[in-house]
């Protein structure tokens, strides 16, 4: 994973993203521990980038200071979950279907591109897959990527457009 996330660290800074490196990783307890199995290739990825974001600024990748809502954006790491539970109102079985749903997919892009869409890494059912879903029915994905490295491959090579 070393040599692709580099590649796609230098590609971003080569094609105007805002990226920003840094060198360690500090996740607080609330994310560790409802996501007990990150890709070791995402921890490395958080680790070396405090923030990347594309150059039209409406689609970013998922930091740690977002992950421990330390960060300026408006929108909060799990917003497209929060819209969810919002929808469901007062059925408190379909909140926990939302819940457990997101049990399983840690949102690593989050964009507002032409509506609301997110990348997440599958952790449960094709563990490492790399999903998008859209609004309105977010938890409706499908597979774009094997793994995190090949969804870097698709980024960099324009075959996922990200604006």
């Amino acid at each position: 994973m070393n040599k692709k996330c580099s590649k796609f660290i230098s590609w971003t800074k080569n094609n105007g993203w805002k990226i920003t490196d840094k060198s360690e990783l500090n996740l607080n307890d609330s994310i560790a521990s409802r996501y007990k199995e990150i890709p070791e290739g995402y921890l490395e990825f958080l680790k070396r980038v405090k923030e990347c974001i594309t150059p039209s600024e409406k689609t970013w990748f998922i930091c740690e200071d977002e992950y421990n809502n330390n960060s300026g954006i408006v929108f909060k790491w799990n917003e497209f979950e929060l819209l969810s539970l919002e929808a469901a109102e007062n059925d408190e079985e379909w909140k926990a279907e939302i819940t457990s749903w997101w049990d399983k997919y840690l949102p690593i892009v989050m964009s507002v591109d032409e509506g609301y869409s997110f990348y997440a890494i599958d952790l449960k059912n094709d563990i490492g897959a790399i999903v998008q879903g859209y609004e309105p029915e977010f938890e409706e994905v499908e597979k774009i990527a094997n793994s995190l490295e090949d969804f870097f491959q698709l980024i960099m090579s324009n075959t996922i457009e990200m604006h």
